[in-house]
């Protein structure tokens, strides 16, 4: 039986992260997600990796692009405002293709907000990471073994569509802590077979050919800037079926659905399973992925059945439930269930509006 270590949340995607392979590092101070950088900076000299504290969030993330272009499994982190500083790079990453794990842990808005946990990044996120209307995809996960798990797999989906991957936490979960499984770390020769499979990189010529790693069709003079973005825009919609993930729980015979992804997600289903010992029909949807959204779960449900969804998120106003209201396009009615500020939801606030509903 795997062994289950006791971590906090930034310790634990840290330590997931150099398993993974990621060779670098860099990264300003801010609260919540302090603990990311100082892990690395003890870590990373035990795996021949670079932790640098960059001057500024602008400069780290940079940074972060300098080392992936030249092959190695990049990453970087903050908090919300200090996402913020790192969206040009975050565009130049998505314009030349370079697969880089971007890790937010959210702290309250808008501005500098408040250093405690909230969920009000998810439009940052999901439609508005830097400019030119890039995508990326971006995971969310609501447990300290699912954040460890999703770390590892992002980096493998970065580099899978050579493409920036956002892993979208919070104050909360990257604070607290859990016992988890950590994944068996990549070996050395794996870790540098990784790197050499990236022959597009800039290491060196060495007598072979010249390789140009930037932002736009220098990456391929054979397209213009048009072209470059009709083909991301096709892989975009291609994650719409091959990327959805979603958690269902008890949405078979459901009257209401209680939906929220990240920590809100774990606080929601503890409240569905609290609903159905009243009685109450109720089941909830959380997205593993807040992009591609699942749009999919959505369509699925009886809507001659239903009586309404919840949509509870730590963000005032909403954000994540703007989507939910898209999909669902008026064939139920929707209540929403919010904190922002710092205050973790309180599940009472789910029990009420679902009970509303059944008003």
């Amino acid at each position: 039986m795997a062994e289950k270590i006791f971590m906090k949340g930034c310790e634990a995607v840290a330590e997931t992260a150099v398993r993974a392979g990621c060779r670098f590092f860099a990264g300003y101070p801010i609260t919540p997600q302090n603990d990311v950088p100082e892990y690395f900076a003890r870590r990373m000299p035990q795996v021949n990796g670079v932790f640098i504290q960059g001057e500024s969030e602008v400069a780290s993330a940079n940074m972060a692009y300098g080392a992936a272009a030249a092959g190695v499994r990049s990453m970087t982190s903050s908090s919300s405002c200090g996402i913020s500083l790192k969206s040009e790079a975050i565009s130049w990453m998505a314009g030349a293709n370079l697969p880089v794990v971007i890790a937010n842990f959210q702290r309250g808005g808008p501005g500098i907000g408040t250093i405690q946990p909230a969920q009000q990044d998810y439009n940052q996120a999901t439609k508005a990471s830097g400019n030119g209307g890039f995508r990326m995809l971006v995971l969310s996960p609501s447990t300290l073994q699912e954040a460890v798990d999703m770390t590892w797999r992002a980096f493998e989906l970065a580099d899978k569509y050579s493409k920036p991957v956002m892993l979208l936490m919070d104050g909360f979960t990257g604070t607290m802590m859990e016992p988890v499984v950590l994944p068996e770390p990549l070996g050395e020769e794996q870790v540098a077979a990784i790197r050499a499979s990236k022959t597009w990189a800039a290491r060196g010529r060495h007598g072979g050919p010249q390789h140009k790693v930037m932002c736009g069709p220098g990456l391929d003079t054979r397209i213009s800037q048009a072209q470059m973005n009709e083909r991301d825009a096709e892989l975009y919609e291609s994650w719409k079926q091959t990327e959805v993930e979603y958690e269902e729980y008890m949405t078979e015979d459901a009257e209401i659905v209680v939906t929220a992804y990240g920590i809100t997600g774990r606080i929601a289903k503890s409240a569905v399973g609290m609903l159905r010992a009243e009685g109450v029909k109720a089941g909830l949807i959380r997205p593993l992925k807040v992009y591609p959204f699942p749009e999919q779960a959505f369509e699925k449900l009886d809507f001659a059945r239903l009586r309404g969804i919840v949509c509870a998120e730590m963000s005032i106003p909403a954000q994540y439930a703007e989507d939910v209201r898209n999909v669902v396009r008026g064939r139920t009615g929707i209540v929403t269930a919010l904190s922002s500020g710092g205050e973790v939801l309180d599940r009472a606030q789910i029990l009420e509006a679902a009970r509303s509903l059944m008003k």
